[in-house]
């Protein structure tokens, strides 16, 4: 039996992929913060989610997609990450 307080990492990569699965668009670091804070009831920071995402996109379950951005055109805009198909 496993004693302590649960590791946050895992915590946080299960609701992501939780999240990710159950949604319908792809999704920003924002709104997947405002989710699985909700989920655990707990407030995360957008850093931490951010971090777990980057890990996530590394072990390749997670796709990063860069849209333009809607004024300038030389520019990125918003990253939204969906499942790796």
């Amino acid at each position: 039996m496993k004693r302590g307080r649960p590791n946050v990492r895992n915590l946080v990569q299960n609701n992501l992929l939780l999240v990710l699965t159950t949604a319908q668009t792809p999704m920003t670091v924002s709104s997947l913060t405002r989710f699985i804070s909700k989920q655990i009831n707990k407030q995360l920071s957008w850093n931490t989610v951010q971090k777990y995402l980057q890990e996530l996109i590394q072990a390749d379950k997670v796709q990063a997609i860069s849209l333009p951005h809607s004024k300038l055109e030389d520019r990125n805009g918003l990253t939204v990450y969906t499942l790796r198909k």
